[in-house]
């Protein structure tokens, strides 16, 4: 099976967005460097809503184009689901996403796409790495993300490290309520406003 990664941008504070999942400055860096994402890897949706597509700095480019072409399937929960609308079943990197959540799929929508609904996480990362393969199952971090590693089945945590503060709002981690060990980091890239950031989970 393919590696579990939870991953998100995040403010130096820990927050993946404000109360109002408003993510402020977090995804500036995607658009503010002079090096494209290329090919089918990050040009199948548009982020942005605004038309204009991932570039990124030279550094933060190798990263994330190396990290996407990886995916084979994405976890998300329902309220991210609800608030992209499902990336209108073209999700930026894999072919799968798989939402955890106590409500069906609405009616009706894309059923050309490959999202499957689930009702707990377990079932959720058994489900994505079904379908990923060997390829990798990336963890929206969050609430299910939290969730995810509280349960031990998160193999590494990724984080996009923005220079903002937020102070208050939605959590990288969610609700978790206990100490998990992090290895030091095996991946240490800056780029233009942002440091990328790679932790093995400690067994």
């Amino acid at each position: 099976m393919g590696t579990v990664i939870m991953h998100s941008a995040a403010s130096v504070d820990g927050f993946i967005a404000d109360e109002k999942d408003d993510v402020g400055p977090l995804h500036d860096w995607y658009f503010n460097g002079d090096t494209p994402i290329t090919g089918d890897v990050g040009e199948q949706y548009d982020h942005s809503g605004a038309g204009s597509r991932f570039r990124v700095s030279k550094a933060s480019a190798g990263y994330v184009r190396s990290m996407w072409e990886s995916i084979g399937a994405i976890i998300m929960g329902r309220a991210l689901f609800d608030l992209v609308n499902g990336w209108e079943g073209r999700p930026p990197a894999g072919d799968h996403v798989v939402v955890v959540s106590h409500r069906p799929k609405p009616e009706g929508w894309h059923p050309e796409a490959s999202c499957h609904f689930v009702g707990d996480v377990a079932a959720a990362v058994a489900k994505a790495q079904a379908l990923a393969g060997e390829r990798t199952v990336a963890v929206n971090a969050g609430n299910v993300g939290g969730q995810i590693l509280a349960a031990g089945l998160v193999d590494e945590v990724a984080m996009d490290v923005v220079p903002v503060v937020f102070g208050s709002g939605k959590r990288f981690f969610g609700g978790i309520d206990r100490r998990h060990l992090l290895e030091d980091p095996h991946v240490v890239i800056q780029g233009d406003r942002v440091l990328h950031l790679k932790y093995k989970v400690r067994r």
